[in-house]
């Protein structure tokens, strides 16, 4: 598994597969005020980052993964309009 629930922070690590997508829906969903730790992140599948899209957690630290920080973390730090 590439996350682990340190305290109230999320932090993903390596690699993010399919099946951590579902594991960090239900870290996000169990706890109010859970952040997200991308500085061990490396590349995230679709999936992930449907997660992430939807429920628009706080984000720390800058990704390690090239892509996710020019491309993916703008997209994540929009705001919906309702």
């Amino acid at each position: 598994m590439s996350l682990r629930l340190d305290g109230s922070t999320i932090r993903l690590e390596g690699e993010c597969r399919v099946e951590d997508a579902e594991p960090l829906l239900v870290f996000l969903q169990d706890g109010d005020g859970r952040r997200v730790d991308l500085t061990a992140a490396g590349p995230l599948h679709a999936a992930v980052v449907q997660v992430l899209l939807a429920l628009r957690p706080p984000l720390d630290g800058p990704p390690g993964d090239p892509f996710t920080a020019r491309w993916l973390v703008p997209l994540l730090m929009l705001r919906r309009s309702v």
